[in-house]
């Protein structure tokens, strides 16, 4: 027994000798796929219970209590109270080199959404229909298999477990509030899941949704609701595009294989749709008519005021008008053209459980306040599938019934952490576009 100790122990020094770093047997997509599957079961009991005890933006203690209990376990240097109730979640590899950022989701929606799961929220009038429970035991998973890889990482990862997106404000909040002034990404990272398959991730550079503007009409008080509908009708008429036979508005079909987002015939592609008009009559003699609109092509927002105006007049209400403008600009997720190739790649050969797939098109509807991220720091958002159609699960966000594959945090956690694992290795390593 003694002399097999020493044979043994001579062949182990013979095999790590001189070997200071060897990422390969750390950070294998085999390993990470098993330490993914160790968690998985904890990790859903996290969404569970946080699905059960859904917080409106503005209102997430109980979350954000949750996830900074996990990540002090993990050993992460959290900070809160920067803006709301999110939290800050820091962690330093063993060695110096950039910082990579990963963002998710705290608040819940209001409604009487019918939640169709057995572990459903406890909340009246609150549900997670969008799906961020699910956000956040992904982001908590990829924060424990890094964490166990620590030693290994060239330089930290921050996550962002933000408060009301919503309401579009948390994001834009930590901004102004500096959460990047004493510690700034190079890179920021996250995902949304929604109606794809499960198993699926999609993404493309640039923009991941439609421009999403809402413009005022502002007229005198003079016309009458059959008025109101006649230039409610001309102006969708006159504005509205799309492609022959696209149904853009059509959301549910995201995930069709023929016309859905990862078919280079899409339907959701070169469009713009004007939403359901609604008016108000002001105190003062006027009234207000605002209209949402979903355009895909940036270069095509400038002139959709003109547009309207010359609608009103054709439609004989010139004399009538006050003014014409844009009320809300939300900006948009838009991707780094860069760091997307090179993501699509790292995923791709890190072999793991989800496909990657690119979108040739932009979802109408949605929108992100990722985007503020995006303003400061070279970022790439994905899609993540979370419909499965033998289980009934429709992962429609925002929809009675939305229900998500639980499969999709297996999925996000083996993919996703094999990516930032990759951003952070050695310098001279670490791919560039």
């Amino acid at each position: 027994m003694k002399r097999l100790v020493i044979i043994l122990s001579s062949v182990v020094g013979l095999l790590l000798g001189g070997c200071q770093y060897n990422p390969s047997q750390r950070t294998a997509p085999d390993a990470i796929h098993m330490q993914t599957d160790g968690l998985f079961e904890k990790l859903v009991a996290v969404r569970r219970d946080l699905h059960q005890h859904p917080e409106l933006a503005g209102h997430e203690s109980r979350t954000a209590a949750t996830i900074g209990a996990h990540l002090r376990e993990l050993g992460l240097e959290v900070q809160t109270g920067q803006y709301g109730h999110s939290v800050i979640g820091i962690l330093r590899g063993g060695h110096t080199g950039k910082t990579v950022a990963w963002r998710a989701e705290l608040d819940a929606l209001p409604g009487e959404f019918r939640d169709p799961v057995l572990f459903r929220s406890q909340n009246p009038g609150v549900h997670h229909a969008c799906g961020h429970d699910i956000h956040i035991a992904i982001a908590l998973g990829i924060a424990e298999v890094l964490a166990k890889r620590r030693e290994f990482l060239h330089g930290t990862v921050v996550f962002v477990f933000q408060s009301e997106e919503e309401t579009f404000k948390g994001a834009k909040g930590l901004i102004d509030r500096g959460v990047f002034s004493s510690i700034t990404p190079d890179e920021i990272y996250g995902v949304h899941v929604t109606a794809l398959p499960v198993g699926q991730i999609v993404v493309r550079a640039n923009e991941m949704f439609a421009y999403q503007r809402r413009v005022r009409i502002r007229l005198k008080n003079e016309l009458s609701r059959a008025d109101i509908a006649r230039l409610t009708k001309n102006v969708n008429r006159e504005l509205s595009r799309s492609r022959t036979g696209a149904k853009p508005w059509e959301i549910q079909t995201i995930g069709d294989p023929v016309i859905g987002l990862t078919s280079p015939s899409t339907a959701f592609q070169d469009y713009l749709i004007m939403d359901a008009a609604f008016d108000n009559r002001t105190k003062n003699e006027t009234l207000v008519l605002d209209i949402n609109l979903y355009e895909t092509t940036a270069s095509k927002l400038e002139g959709i005021i003109s547009r309207v105006e010359r609608v009103i007049d054709a439609s004989g209400y010139k004399s009538q008008l006050v003014f014409v403008s844009y009320v809300q600009e939300n900006p948009t997720v838009l991707n780094d053209a860069s760091l997307t190739r090179l993501a699509i790649r790292t995923l791709q050969r890190s072999r793991g459980v989800g496909a990657v797939r690119p979108a040739f098109g932009q979802v109408p509807f949605f929108n992100d306040d990722f985007a503020y991220f995006q303003q400061k720091i070279p970022g790439v958002y994905f899609f993540l599938g979370g419909s499965n159609a033998e289980k009934g699960f429709v992962a429609m966000n925002h929809a009675p019934d939305f229900q998500v594959d639980e499969e999709s945090i297996r999925v996000g956690v083996s993919s996703f952490s094999p990516l930032i694992i990759a951003r952070l290795g050695p310098p001279d390593q670490v791919e560039r576009d």
